[in-house]
């Protein structure tokens, strides 16, 4: 049986521990690999993933200078060469590069701020600081997002990233910040005709984070971006689609239209449900078809509102297809949809369903079906 796949020892073994050793101890004089090793692998059993990076700073730091200042040259003299400019994307680096992204929070954050913002500038480049800007965020508002704004035009592209990631409203396992749109919008605004995609996915990522709370505001957004004709049109296109995709999972008429899927599109739809009984378990079978008298881009969806034992319902969406209807070619669609018994994030319960079938945003049928246990 194979060993199940441990991300926290894979990022964080003897391996990783000995390559920060070895760096460190290059770059600062007197420090001891040996004895950082013993203490750093020593203290994983017991610690989770993120832990697992805050023991390896705490382990690096009490070997070096407690005068902040100095502290932030060697942790600068101890970094590796800085990632590699002639990728475009997914080159966020190594975690146990963090370690100076952790001590610029514990050390610089009151009393330090702009040594260890500069800190923070030069470890982006060896791995992203995305969750360590943001306290200073919280800390140091005006002064924090002035000196982003500068960084929106350094040369270094992780940099720029940082400037759009780091801000961003829902950042996955990060600390929330005290932002609204109305600060990190204009930072976004000088970064979106970046030509590196890691730059653009993460202003996309930051865009839908917004469209969670202000979805016109992201449309509109992308209309004025689109008109000034400063991204590449392929470009700006894929920007668009993967900023709105909570908004076209929505069925936001504002995103749909912008991405050529007009609400009032001349289709027909007819929809026939091929199980009008099913048991947790087995499969949903039910068949879409969709006719046109003009050519019509269609993005179809469907949801199923579920049965509650409360006697309340509750509906989740589910893509379906993406495409084209001409007059002499309707399309024509079949679904099979398992009743997962353990779903990760719904639970199925005996009773009366419905299945809803939606073109373009807009609701053209309906279906009922039975759950049985």
């Amino acid at each position: 049986m194979a060993e199940k796949f441990s991300l926290k020892d894979h990022l964080f073994n003897p391996e990783t521990v000995a390559q920060l050793a070895a760096e460190y101890a290059a770059g600062v004089p007197a420090f001891d690999a040996a004895q950082f090793t013993t203490e750093a692998l020593g203290g994983f059993q017991s610690r989770e993933l993120m832990d697992r990076l805050e023991w390896l700073a705490t382990c690096v730091e009490t070997q070096l200078s407690p005068d902040f200042n100095v502290m932030a040259d060697q942790l600068e003299a101890a970094m590796p060469a800085r990632l590699d400019p002639s990728l475009r994307d997914d080159d966020f680096g190594h975690f146990i590069h963090g370690v100076p992204g952790i001590l610029a929070v514990r050390h610089g954050l009151e009393n330090h701020r702009e040594r260890a913002l500069d800190l923070l500038h030069a470890a982006t480049q060896r791995f992203s600081m995305e969750f360590y800007i943001r306290p200073f965020l919280n800390r140091w508002p005006d002064e924090t997002l002035g000196r982003l704004a500068l960084w929106a035009g350094d040369q270094n592209y992780h940099v720029r990233r940082l400037v759009s990631e780091g801000t961003r409203p829902k950042l996955p396992w990060a600390k929330s910040v005290t932002l609204t749109q109305d600060q990190t919008l204009p930072l976004l605004d000088q970064l979106f005709a970046d030509g590196t995609r890691y730059v653009t996915r993460s202003i996309a990522n930051h865009l839908n984070d917004i469209a969670k709370f202000a979805p016109d505001v992201v449309v509109d957004q992308l209309a004025a971006w689109a008109n000034s004709n400063t991204q590449v049109d392929k470009e700006m296109a894929w920007m668009q689609r993967h900023a709105l995709r909570t908004l076209v999972k929505d069925g936001h008429a504002g995103a749909l239209d912008m991405l050529g899927y007009r609400a009032d599109a001349p289709v027909r739809v007819t929809a026939q449900m091929k199980t009008p009984e099913v048991k947790i378990g087995d499969a949903l079978t039910f068949e879409v078809q969709i006719a046109a008298d003009e050519l019509c881009d269609v993005l179809v969806d469907y949801r199923i509102r579920f049965a509650r034992p409360s006697g309340k319902s509750a509906e989740k969406v589910f893509k379906l297809k993406q495409g084209k209807v001409r007059l002499d070619a309707p399309l024509s669609l079949a679904k099979k949809h398992t009743l997962k018994a353990q779903a990760s994030t719904f639970q199925w319960h005996a009773g009366p369903h419905a299945l809803i079938v939606q073109v373009n945003g807009v609701d053209h049928a309906e279906l009922a079906f039975e759950v049985t246990g």
